[in-house]
């Protein structure tokens, strides 16, 4: 008799996990009083990449399906941003009212797509599937191209700038006000995500990860779980390109290329895949390492500079894929450093051979006989017999 298996969400799961991402977002938006205009600008854009960090590692270490077109859903995101700001702005609407209009915009868009993609991504699997996402990025810039008139080519599209509240105008500064959003945005999406891949659908993803058929077989709908992993991933990252164009104030495709595609997949497995924490420890490290081999080069010739800023990172990022799956594959976020448990010194010490009391105590002759007898019992060799 086949059972089905229905999903259990733990309310006081679902609680923990908010106030965990609360606590996080909180602490994070307190430290943006510790950095300078340059740091929050750096910070604003970490949070931008986590954002699409945490809907990949989600979609590839949860469900198991592999997708290069994770760049893409955040340019179709950045562009669903800058269509309705330019939108709102011709018709008057600005400020606060603008933002989360062009944000449900930017969302809405990428996700319409990562539902189309869900779907396809229901009846393909493996480097099929792998090879749809990569045609998907490949597209955006001759997309954006033929289309000149809605998206400029590869100029982009410029939005308004959105400056401080009055409010908090004498308070922070511009950087900081754009950290400010970009690190709520990326709490709420990441905790909702969280949320999700602790629920009883996240275990539905987990188990059509490791075997679709004995999925289907326990009741599972596997090409339902495969589209709403799908389409949480691309609403991440839509959310993620809609921060970003908020921080740069455009959007334009050589920022989605190829390659940033596949930074953020190396991101998601040296942070670990499946964890979100690995997820922000990947998107870190795609926004720092660059910027550290630019003040390492800085002192070099120019032309040499030059060259190592743009081969220098990805040498790195290669480098450090190697030795994080040499050492430890479960990413960075399966490191767990343990105390080694002490030794006991009687118990490591060599023991030195104690005689045997019960065997000192016997009488030595008493194996004597039996060796005696046995030697009797022996028949004599065969020309021993004929002398």
């Amino acid at each position: 008799m086949i059972r089905r298996v229905r999903p259990s969400t733990t309310k006081a799961g679902s609680g923990r996990i908010i106030l965990w991402g609360a606590a996080i977002t909180v602490i994070a938006l307190g430290a943006t009083f510790l950095l300078d205009p340059y740091r929050n600008f750096q910070l604003a854009t970490i949070a931008a990449t986590f954002c699409a960090v945490a809907g990949l590692t989600v979609l590839v270490g949860s469900s198991g399906q592999l997708s290069l077109g994770q760049a893409a859903m955040m340019a179709v995101g950045g562009y669903g941003y800058a269509l309705t700001a330019n939108a709102l702005t011709g018709v008057g609407v600005d400020g606060v009212a603008r933002f989360v209009l062009a944000m449900i915009g930017g969302i809405a868009a990428s996700g319409l797509l990562g539902l189309l993609l869900g779907l396809a991504a229901a009846r393909l699997r493996g480097p099929y599937l792998a090879g749809l996402t990569l045609a998907i990025t490949i597209a955006i810039a001759p997309v954006t191209t033929f289309f000149s008139g809605v998206f400029n080519g590869d100029a982009g599209l410029q939005i308004a700038n959105d400056s401080v509240p009055p409010i908090l105008a004498t308070l922070i500064a511009m950087e900081q006000w754009q950290a400010w959003i970009a690190i709520l945005v990326a709490g709420v999406v990441v905790t909702a995500l969280a949320s999700l891949s602790h629920s009883g659908i996240g275990l539905h993803m987990r188990a059509t990860r490791d075997d679709e058929t004995a999925a289907r077989l326990s009741g599972i709908r596997t090409g339902r779980i495969k589209v709403i992993a799908f389409l949480a991933s691309s609403v991440t990252a839509g959310a993620g390109g809609a921060v970003a164009c908020f921080i740069t104030q455009a959007v334009s495709p050589g920022a989605y290329t190829l390659a940033f595609s596949l930074m953020l997949v190396v991101a998601a497995v040296i942070g670990g895949l499946g964890s979100i924490s690995g997820a922000a420890l990947g998107s870190a490290l795609i926004v720092l390492l660059p910027w550290t081999v630019t003040l390492m080069t800085e002192a070099l010739p120019a032309e040499l500079a030059q060259r190592l800023s743009g081969n220098l990172p990805v040498l790195l990022f290669g480098l450090l894929l190697i030795l994080v799956m040499a050492t430890a594959r479960r990413g960075l976020a399966g490191i767990r450093f343990r105390p080694r448990p002490r030794r006991d010194r009687r118990a490591s010490s060599p023991r030195r051979p104690q005689p045997d009391s019960a065997a000192a105590d016997a009488p030595p002759a008493a194996s004597e006989p039996v060796l005696e007898l046995a030697v009797q019992s022996v028949p004599s060799a065969p020309h021993e017999r004929r002398k």
